[in-house]
């Protein structure tokens, strides 16, 4: 038997198709569903834009929402381990003594970083974050799951940065600053308009140069107006 015809090289030949079949489903899912929703998108929309018949879209997924959620799923992991490494690098070069603005710093830079650097693709995945966080109904469950121990991994150094701020000042602190995110990711294009065309939606590296910085005066002042009205 020739080392072509060898049943482990048309397994390995096999592999590689399917492993090629299910990234040009969800690249072509995460761009439809980007743009119109879940709701929004069939599997016969998936199957057109990427030239198959839409029963090959079935043999991968039973149906939409295990699309979705295989869309989803596929990135979150990517940033929320990659936002959690370095939140634990920063936390062990400060000795365990963060700054406010260092660790806004790690969790929106790291990932404004991949919507970057990240092409078509990431931006998609951005858009469609946005939404899934903006979506009660069974967004929040997703976000839940997915990001819940980043964020709660940014909440325990923000206490760290901030010993003698009321706990409840910095949830309401993240909740700003995640909403903040969001829309940026949603890139709704009114900054664009309401600015005249002097900001872009799709600008983040200038969001990135002032996002952390802005936020952190936040947290520091709300902390601050606290502490004095505690002491009158």
């Amino acid at each position: 038997m020739s080392e072509a015809k060898k049943p482990g090289r048309k397994s390995s030949a096999k592999a590689e198709r399917r492993a090629d079949m299910m990234e040009q489903i969800l690249d072509a899912a995460e761009f439809l569903f980007s743009r119109n929703g879940l709701y929004g998108v069939t599997l016969k929309d998936v199957a057109k834009r990427i030239g198959v018949h839409h029963t090959l879209i079935n043999y991968y997924f039973e149906d939409k929402k295990k699309l979705f959620d295989a869309v989803f799923a596929r990135r979150a992991v990517i940033t929320s381990e990659r936002r959690m490494r370095l939140l634990d690098e920063y936390d062990r070069t400060t000795g365990g003594k963060p700054s406010v603005e260092g660790a806004l710093r790690v969790f929106l830079d790291s990932d404004l970083d991949l919507y970057i650097e990240g092409g078509e693709g990431w931006r998609n995945y951005g858009a469609l974050g946005a939404q899934v966080a903006n979506t009660p109904e069974w967004g929040a469950e997703m976000m839940d799951q997915h990001f819940d121990p980043v964020v709660l991994r940014l909440i325990n150094l923000l206490k760290k940065a901030l010993p003698d701020c009321a706990e409840a000042d910095i949830f309401w602190g993240y909740h700003f600053v995640t909403g903040a995110l969001m829309l940026t990711l949603a890139q709704t294009g009114r900054i664009d308009k309401l600015s005249g065309g002097l900001c872009k939606s799709n600008d983040y590296a200038a969001v990135k140069e002032r996002m952390a910085t802005f936020m952190a005066a936040g947290f520091l002042g709300v902390c601050a107006r606290r502490k004095a009205e505690r002491s009158i």
